[in-house]
């Protein structure tokens, strides 16, 4: 059976939804930025967003969609942290059982939270196991739906959401970049910005390490590669997924890439010039929009931070010593 790409109708109908449920999250400024750089920015802060992360759109969206049926078997999800994250929310708001599958390596702080929220933590070895088989297998044998963390047609619309939010506040962009691992906010982005903003040219941005989607857009079909290393742990992807690259393909303008050495320092702007923190790979999007070449002065620069939820002790490490 095919599946349907959504389209932009899906994402007003994720937002209809997430209407007084998800927190509709600050576009923030800075002056001191914009005077450096002669560039005026706009930060879409869903490091503000419940449980930390853009993600519980996707995961409320998709968990609203339910049958009763489907309510009552519960939910499996597997994910480096947010998606976890997200899915253990909306489950615990929508009294539906969730189990987790995630690795054993993820922030110590994600895994807790996870737990915090009423969900089973399920563990596995990233560099050893496949995580998608061993979740399929398990809710298999359970009886439970499967949600994965970003191909999944109401996991795109839900993402969706926060840029249709930033081009409400702030419609004349000329520039958006989004931070991009799996896609799928890449692509509800796309579907939100082709909608209401068709002449803001849209960037991805993900780590130099692990640029699969960027190798799959030059070569024309989705590229695999090995679990990169990298502290965007958000990002570790192997494979872009195949309704998010056949959105991302038709619409983005490029992908760029960051070193985790310009994200450390694009956190630390966050933290010492916005007081925000940011995870790593929720500084993907400034770090890829200020060191990928792309002229930007003059020009409104929307930039989608992805999430916050950071180990603290490895925060401090990262900010002091630039993750060595």
């Amino acid at each position: 059976m095919t599946t349907l790409l959504p389209t932009f109708h899906d994402v007003e109908a994720a937002a209809r939804r997430l209407d007084g449920v998800a927190h509709r999250t600050p576009v923030m400024r800075s002056r001191q930025l914009d005077a450096s750089t002669g560039t005026q920015w706009f930060f879409k802060c869903e490091n503000l967003q419940r449980m930390g992360a853009f993600k519980f759109r996707g995961g409320y969206n998709s968990l609203a969609q339910f049958t009763p049926e489907q309510r009552r078997r519960g939910v499996l999800a597997f994910s480096s942290g947010n998606h976890a994250q997200a899915i253990a929310l909306s489950a615990r708001l929508l009294d539906i059982p969730a189990a987790i599958v995630m690795p054993s390596d993820a922030p110590a702080a994600k895994i807790e939270a996870t737990r915090g929220y009423g969900a089973e933590v399920i563990t596995y070895d990233r560099f050893t196991e496949d995580r998608e088989a061993t979740s399929q297998r398990i809710a298999a044998e359970r009886g439970m739906t499967l949600i994965p963390p970003y191909n999944h047609p109401h996991v795109i619309a839900g993402q969706g959401t926060a840029a249709l939010e930033l081009l409400q506040d702030v419609p004349d962009l000329d520039y958006f970049f989004v931070c991009l691992g799996g896609g799928g906010l890449l692509s509800g982005s796309l579907l939100a910005a082709r909608a209401l903003a068709p002449q803001c040219k849209v960037y991805g941005v993900e780590p130099q390490a692990g640029n699969d989607a960027q190798q799959s857009l030059r070569r024309g079909e989705i590229v695999k590669i090995a679990t990169p290393a990298t502290i965007a742990d958000g990002a570790q992807t192997q494979a872009i997924g195949n309704l998010t690259f056949a959105i991302i393909r038709q619409g983005v303008t490029d992908i760029v890439t960051a070193t985790d050495a310009q994200l450390v320092d694009s956190m630390r702007f966050y933290a010492e010039r916005m007081k925000l923190v940011v995870e790593p790979t929720g500084a993907l999007s400034l770090a890829g929009a200020r060191h990928s070449g792309v002229d930007l002065h003059g020009a409104r620069v929307g930039i989608l931070i992805s999430g916050g939820n950071v180990d603290l002790a490895r925060y401090a490490q990262l900010l002091a010593h630039g993750g060595t």
